[in-house]
């Protein structure tokens, strides 16, 4: 009898182990990549690196001017790799030759901020325009519309 009752509690064991093993294996499945909280979070994480690398690469610009004014947008499209681009054109009321840097906002319909980037418009004659294109850093779903969050003529 005594070996018979070893088998078991090595068998009940064993079967506990198996039992706690699945529940953690479902468990830790519940918090893989592919949860909704989780992409959520890579997704705002993604977004706040995108917002930030975009303030910084204006807040480098030594002796830029406040040009949000002199900067008009297009109409948002999806290019063939599926990012929103608008066309940025940049007015240049000086009397000499200056570049803008603006950041572009991607929101959805609901006013949600999607994705920012800046773009260049580069050598913008003396009162003339300048055109360029900005581009989402990431697929957008849904419409988009953009603003012009910021816009530095220097």
């Amino acid at each position: 009898m005594p070996g018979h009752r070893t088998r078991w509690n090595t068998t009940a064991l064993l079967t506990t182990t198996a039992t706690v093993a699945a529940i953690l294996t479902l468990t830790t499945s519940c918090t893989d990549d592919d949860t909704p909280s989780s992409v959520a979070s890579k997704a705002a994480s993604a977004f706040a690196s995108a917002t930030a690398e975009a303030g910084r690469r204006l807040d480098d610009i030594k002796g830029g001017i406040d040009a949000k004014d002199a900067v008009s947008l297009g109409d948002p499209k999806t290019d063939a790799d599926g990012r929103t681009t608008v066309e940025v054109t940049a007015r240049n009321t000086t009397d000499s030759t200056k570049s803008f840097a603006v950041q572009i906002d991607f929101r959805g319909m609901d006013g949600n901020l999607l994705d920012a980037t800046v773009v260049t418009v580069s050598d913008v004659p003396a009162s003339a325009t300048g055109k360029a294109t900005a581009r989402s850093t990431r697929d957008l779903d849904g419409e988009v519309r953009t603003d012009v969050a910021r816009a530095l003529r220097y």
